[in-house]
């Protein structure tokens, strides 16, 4: 393990500096470095046994990294496992509750288990059941909970000790669009309070919402980082995509606004695409060109790149 440490600016919440770690000939991770500011969310991004959850079970002192160096407010975590642990919240890809509990014995029972006395254990599970919308089933055993419901009492089980740093392992794998979205709230509600949120996803709509900063890792390196904006903007410009009743009709189209490098799209025949450079006059002038030259154009979109584009051009992965 090496003893070097990375230099980082003191509002820096995790750090990790070259991290390696094999299992065998497969390279989970093979020199995986990042950095996330407090306060902010860090989307980590990629397919199915790119790196993420090793990274994750790393930066939770679970597993040893075979090199580099990671710590959480400004805890090593393989020197400090301990005070690492009592910085951070960790909600898996599936709720670590138990079904035969209540809501609110779970909450309790987390509770006891981080030192809390039991009134203290009482008071933030009430809290917690208050904050995630579980008072009404408080009481109620976790097996007759929806799924939407556990993933927020396992939320709230993470959250008991007030931990700074949360970190999220897929969360919403499995949840249905309207509990994925309420959890989202849920998670833009803490990091507004302050909370620093490392966040592993394969939902492109996730890390396009929530992260401030996205890593994409595939084969465990990271294949490019920036914000959702700088990420898009690696595949070029936003467009305008001009559609047309005929091919004939796109083709004179072509023709009449060459000069404003219009170009067919490869998968519609009828459809143009200008580059948007000149902001809504190139709109303007497109039409007046058209106008004209006697052609109308049935649709007018505008298109920019995706994070869906970005994922499938980097990992050659789809979402």
């Amino acid at each position: 393990m090496s003893s070097t440490r990375p230099t980082t600016s003191r509002s820096s919440a995790i750090v990790a500096d070259s991290l390696v770690k094999h299992f065998g000939d497969v390279h989970a991770l093979n020199g995986v470095s990042l950095d996330v500011p407090a306060g902010t969310v860090l989307g980590l991004l990629g397919p199915n046994g790119a790196g993420k959850t090793t990274a994750v079970r790393i930066l939770t002192t679970t597993l040893r990294p075979d090199s580099g160096w990671a710590s959480i407010n400004g805890h090593d975590v393989v020197a400090d496992p301990r005070a690492v642990r009592r910085s951070i919240g960790l909600a898996g890809q599936y709720a670590a509750v138990d079904e035969n509990l209540t809501g609110r014995e779970n909450l309790m029972l987390v509770g006891r288990l981080n030192h809390l006395s039991k009134p203290a254990a009482a008071t933030r599970a009430t809290e917690l059941l208050a904050q995630f919308q579980l008072s009404d089933a408080a009481n109620r055993p976790v097996r007759t909970y929806s799924g939407g419901m556990r993933r927020r009492l396992d939320l709230g089980a993470a959250l008991v000790n007030h931990p700074p740093v949360l970190l999220l392992d897929e969360p919403t794998t499995g949840l249905d669009p309207q509990s994925r979205s309420d959890l989202w709230e849920v998670i833009g509600g803490l990091v507004a309070d302050g909370t620093t949120v490392l966040l592993t996803t394969q939902y492109l709509e996730e890390a396009d919402r929530l992260a401030d900063r996205i890593i994409v890792i595939d084969k465990g390196v990271i294949a490019a980082e920036g914000t959702a904006s700088e990420l898009k903007s690696r595949l070029g410009e936003t467009t305008v995509v001009l559609t047309f009743a005929d091919s004939v009709t796109a083709g004179r189209a072509r023709g009449a606004l060459a000069d404003m490098h219009a170009a067919s799209l490869p998968t519609d025949v009828n459809a143009l695409a200008i580059p948007l450079r000149g902001g809504p006059s190139t709109v303007r002038n497109a039409l007046n060109i058209l106008d004209s030259a006697a052609l109308q154009p049935r649709h007018i979109d505008l298109h920019e790149p995706t994070l869906d584009e970005v994922f499938l051009s980097l990992t050659g992965a789809t979402s």
